[in-house]
């Protein structure tokens, strides 16, 4: 299995719901793809999912196991297929303290049209939105993925 990495600043509120969603959506799909999230900072490193967001999970129907915030790693970058951040601030970070490669290393929403940054909902507190988003842009991601896949097998 092809392994997908989302990551956001401290891998409790975007990066996880990026990962839940997508791994529900990949399951359903038959996809040979899976994703893990992790952190950009170390400020939530072993924390849990923030509880408006698990609370937003539930609300939509959205099941989900104990989570650990984790920061990435050079190797987490090296070991996927593709990764895909949040936002420009997320951006930055990545692209400047990481050896990231451009062509795998893309924003949550390169695949999604009227969808820019994924918000941080911590300051914003607009979790609807972000798992809105964020299930747009995952659909987005597998369609690509399915495509993709289907060219390869030609």
């Amino acid at each position: 299995m092809k392994k997908i990495i989302f990551v956001c600043h401290g891998n409790i509120c975007r990066s996880p719901a990026s990962e839940i969603i997508f791994n529900l959506k990949a399951r359903e799909s038959n996809l040979d793809f899976y994703s893990v999230s992790f952190a950009l900072s170390d400020e939530e490193i072993s924390n849990d999912i923030y509880p408006p967001m698990k609370t937003c999970l539930k609300n939509n129907g959205i099941s989900f196991s104990k989570h650990e915030a984790r920061k990435l790693t050079q190797e987490d970058i090296d070991s996927s297929f593709l990764l895909f951040y949040m936002d420009k601030s997320n951006e930055r970070i990545l692209f400047s303290n990481y050896k990231a490669d451009k062509n795998k290393c893309m924003k949550i929403s390169c695949f999604s049209k009227n969808i820019d940054d994924i918000e941080d909902p911590w300051y914003t507190g607009r979790y609807q939105k972000v798992i809105d988003e964020i299930s747009i842009c995952t659909d987005d991601i597998i369609s690509y993925l399915i495509k993709e896949e289907s060219k390869s097998q030609l």
